[in-house]
């Protein structure tokens, strides 16, 4: 596998479209960021095996398979932040797409300076959650290896749960609103989002870290404010 430049950010285009992904190759390309642009899965996984890769830019339907296959794919073993191009007023594409484990969307046709605002975020967003990790006499919690333990035990925890933890631990003893907490959890907006899915996701951590999840000690529910991860 190739090393990275330092300070430099790789970026994979899997498009299809020619003049589409130029447009995009174009957009993107800058002293700091090198894009690696490709038409098939096959060369996608073909450059996955070359280099570490800070951002995936994935269209749909593609000559030899699905992009929401391949997302998938990335998915079970990668927390890389991960955009799927969509054609506009393709609901259910979106929904796929974020049910496979995409963090954002991108509705083609897009203005091309929108596209570097999601890009910039997207992969802020991915340089901060893989320089988190959390330790302490009970947890160790390792967010870009997808590694959580509590007493030396393995726990598994699903996306929306690790990015509920992620928040709360980086921010200990610190009230979180709901509507922050929301914000992080789905950066692409709640539009699709059921309106209990955070208190779902809360009560999961409880009953997988807590001792007492009715009685929890860690993660504490501060009435009409939110909530804080406590730590000891």
């Amino acid at each position: 596998m190739q090393a990275k430049e330092h300070g430099k950010r790789y970026i994979m285009l899997l498009e299809d479209d020619e003049d589409l992904a130029e447009g995009i190759e174009l957009s993107l390309r800058s002293d700091d960021v090198e894009l690696v642009s490709c038409r098939s899965i096959a060369q996608a996984e073909e450059q996955m095996k070359k280099r570490t890769f800070d951002l995936l830019i994935l269209d749909i339907n593609l000559p030899d398979g699905s992009g929401l296959a391949f997302c998938r794919s990335v998915r079970a073993s990668s927390r890389i932040p991960i955009a799927m191009l969509t054609v506009k007023d393709m609901e259910m594409d979106i929904v796929r797409g974020l049910e496979c484990g995409a963090d954002d969307y991108i509705t083609k046709p897009f203005s091309l300076m929108v596209l570097r605002a999601r890009v910039r975020a997207l992969l802020r967003r991915g340089g901060e959650e893989k320089a988190a990790g959390y330790r302490d006499e009970r947890f160790r919690f390792s967010f870009d290896t997808m590694e959580f333990y509590k007493d030396g035990s393995a726990v598994e925890l699903s996306k929306t749960e690790q990015r509920i933890l992620y928040l709360l631990v980086s921010n200990p003893g610190r009230i979180l609103t709901r509507d922050r907490l929301m914000e992080w959890v789905w950066p692409e907006g709640t539009e699709y989002v059921e309106d209990n899915a955070l208190s779902v996701g809360i009560r999961r951590l409880r009953d997988k870290l807590e001792d007492v999840p009715s009685k929890p000690d860690f993660i504490k529910t501060v009435y009409g404010k939110g909530y804080l991860w406590e730590k000891f």
